[in-house]
């Protein structure tokens, strides 16, 4: 029986992946083996010694302490694409409210006084105020083209719309998934030069924040729109705004108020609404929970931000799962301590990531506790732990 701690609500379809005769899952127990989360902040979290792993039933993971996590040897799970399609219509909204100039003329819309005649009157005298553009024609410029990414530069592209993306660690699966029609910027600057929208699809990382300031707003075109549902901090709000005020820019469309942005006549902002979907929130939830299943019942990692992917099918004998330092020689003294067992090994798999390997041990008997403690005292063992057999 595993017991999973809940930090946030989580989709029911995404509990319902953890049968009821295996887990516990609650918003208060005792030991628990994982937490599933959502946007709860771990930093100032004391994390039980119990943890093996963490789910966060979405794609950013600056709420968990990562690098702790890591040392301990505990992966953290996310839950990349999962919300592409909701944040794909997302971006396309905001391209449409900004270039038909929509929220202004709801404004105006809804400040209308008189009678109907003479709101009539007043719409035919004030609609020339909020003549917008056409995107079919227009270029999108989409730095960062994974899962999110890619469905905003195709879903462009079927609008009409030119594409061009920057990502120097595009993967080839997502190169595979991307429109033939998407070109290649060459950088950034190249991008932002060529855009009429821009689109933030990258992590808030050191290298990635403000990545839009003033010098490279200045590279842009003028009436240029940006949009941010990526995350707080990829834009520079006080620079951006600098450039609405001086026409520089036609508008901002982004995911996080703040009181510099919330009224200004030119930004469209929303409530962090990115994922903001019954369906991104199950597609989420499921997602994390069957991955933090598959570790803790396999050993399995699918989607975790800090450990190797690594994937050892269960055929036959008794599973044993090892996480340790990448440094040479851990599985030749994991080896040596099941021989001098007397355990022979049917099946092993190793994967390394960084500073963390992880071997998975298919044995031809169950291993005592005695063998798990030896092999948990090697030097760079980080955890060692018993999976059960095959037909378990």
């Amino acid at each position: 029986m595993f017991n999973i701690l809940t930090l946030n609500n989580i989709s029911v379809a995404g509990l319902l992946r953890l049968p009821r005769e295996g887990y516990e899952v609650a918003s208060e127990i005792s030991h628990p083996d994982a937490i599933l989360l959502r946007s709860f902040n771990m930093h100032n979290m004391e994390i039980p010694d119990t943890i093996k792993a963490i789910g966060r039933a979405g794609a950013g993971v600056n709420n968990i302490p990562v690098a702790q996590l890591t040392t301990r040897g505990v992966p953290v799970f996310n839950a990349p694409g999962a919300n592409a399609n909701a944040v794909k219509e997302l971006v396309l909204a905001g391209m449409l409210l900004a270039a038909r100039n929509i929220p202004q003329a709801w404004r105006f819309a809804t400040g209308l006084r008189g009678s109907d005649e003479e709101i009539h009157k007043a719409v035919e005298s004030g609609k020339k105020q909020f003549v917008g553009f056409e995107l079919p024609g227009r270029t999108l410029g989409v730095i960062g083209l994974g899962a999110i990414g890619v469905q905003v530069a195709n879903a462009a592209r079927a609008l009409g719309m030119a594409v061009i993306g920057y990502d120097p660690t595009i993967t080839v699966r997502r190169a595979w998934q991307l429109a033939s029609e998407v070109k290649q910027a060459l950088s950034v600057d190249d991008l932002l030069s060529r855009s009429d929208f821009v689109s933030f699809h990258v992590p808030l990382t050191d290298s990635t924040r403000n990545m839009v300031n003033l010098d490279r707003i200045n590279l842009m075109k003028k009436g240029a729109v940006l949009l941010n549902f990526s995350r707080n901090g990829i834009v520079d709000d006080e620079a951006a705004v600098a450039a609405l005020n001086d026409c520089r820019l036609h508008a901002y469309v982004c995911d996080f108020p703040s009181n510099l942005l919330k009224d200004h006549p030119r930004v469209i902002t929303l409530p962090h609404l990115g994922a903001s979907t019954n369906e991104a929130e199950d597609n989420c939830a499921i997602m994390v929970a069957e991955q933090v299943k598959a570790y803790l019942e396999d050993g399995n990692v699918t989607n975790a931000v800090n450990f190797p992917e690594i994937n050892l099918p269960r055929n036959a004998g008794h599973r044993i799962a090892v996480v340790n330092s990448n440094v040479p020689n851990m599985v030749g003294q994991i080896s040596s301590d099941l021989g001098k067992a007397g355990i022979n090994i049917i099946d092993m798999l190793n994967r390394s990531r960084d500073q963390i390997a992880v071997t998975l041990l298919d044995v031809d008997r169950e291993p005592d506790q005695k063998l798990i403690g030896d092999m948990g005292a090697i030097d760079g063992v980080l955890s060692v732990r018993y999976l059960g057999p095959a037909d378990k």
